[in-house]
């Protein structure tokens, strides 16, 4: 089978040369459709899976970043919306993916569908993750589901075959990533059925963020105004003092002065 692959390198920007190739790392171009493509994509994909990852050094996770997989040919690329590859350096200097480089192809792929993308993705894209890139499971979502039925669809690779993954009680299973892909109104969120937990979104941990430092603001407040009571309280004691001692410095003058006028008196 013969696969299709871009026609021309994309356009320049941000290049990554090696042995006086060019290899671009940007075409210049938004990432989604719409912003809620590229929230999706962005947000509810790969900055989940992004922080979920983050302290496992050997998983890399990126987003709309140029794949390359023939050497020496730029023009064998594909830029998936979001990937996770195992057993590869989780560096986030990378600017482009080169599959000869990192020594494998990805292990799950996903695209959020649009007008613009919808034959890619289910064609050109389908196949060079199925027969190039061996990618372990493909996934495809479609926030609006206009273009997709079912607006949600994953792919396993067994053998040299996509085989279709079966939707398990709202559920999409991915093997490969041990979570489960849920469709939430125009987000796609991750189950982890050993936490029995959804995986927070970057909404949610900003919130949490917000929440947490908030708090901690309050209770640092809380502190400062003790404090400064205490402060008042030890001022109050200690003006106290200075006239509970000016009192007795001037009942000490008048003692001397009736001392003083003593004798005059015995005269």
């Amino acid at each position: 089978m013969s696969v299709p692959v871009s026609t021309k390198t994309p356009r320049k920007l941000n290049l990554d040369v090696e042995d006086g190739i060019e290899y671009p790392s940007s075409d210049g171009k938004p990432m989604g459709e719409t912003g809620t493509h590229a929230r999706v994509a962005m947000v509810s994909i790969y900055g989940v899976l992004d922080r979920y990852f983050m302290n496992n050094p050997r998983v890399a996770v990126h987003a709309n970043m140029f794949m390359y997989y023939v050497k020496g040919d730029p023009k064998r690329n594909v830029c998936p919306d979001v990937f996770v590859a195992r057993d590869v350096d989780n560096d986030f200097k990378r600017r482009s993916y080169k599959v000869w480089k990192e020594g494998k192809g990805p292990d799950v792929v996903f695209e959020v569908t649009s007008r613009k993308t919808r034959k890619q993705d289910l064609m050109k894209k389908f196949e060079i993750y199925r027969d190039v890139l061996r990618v372990g499971e493909y996934f495809l979502f479609d926030p609006f589901e206009e273009y997709l039925d079912p607006s949600l669809q994953g792919y396993r690779l067994v053998a040299d075959r996509y085989e279709p993954i079966p939707m398990i009680k709202g559920g999409m299973p991915s093997e490969v990533l041990g979570l489960e892909l849920q469709r939430d109104d125009v987000e796609l969120k991750f189950y982890n059925p050993e936490t029995g937990k959804l995986l927070p979104s970057v909404h949610e941990l900003a919130r949490e963020f917000d929440l947490v430092r908030c708090e901690a603001e309050a209770a640092r407040l809380k502190e400062e105004v003790a404090r400064r009571e205490a402060e008042a309280a030890r001022l109050k004691e200690e003006v106290a003092r200075l006239k509970a001692e000016q009192e007795v410095q001037r009942l000490r003058r008048e003692v001397e002065e009736l001392r003083r006028r003593l004798p005059e008196v015995e005269e």
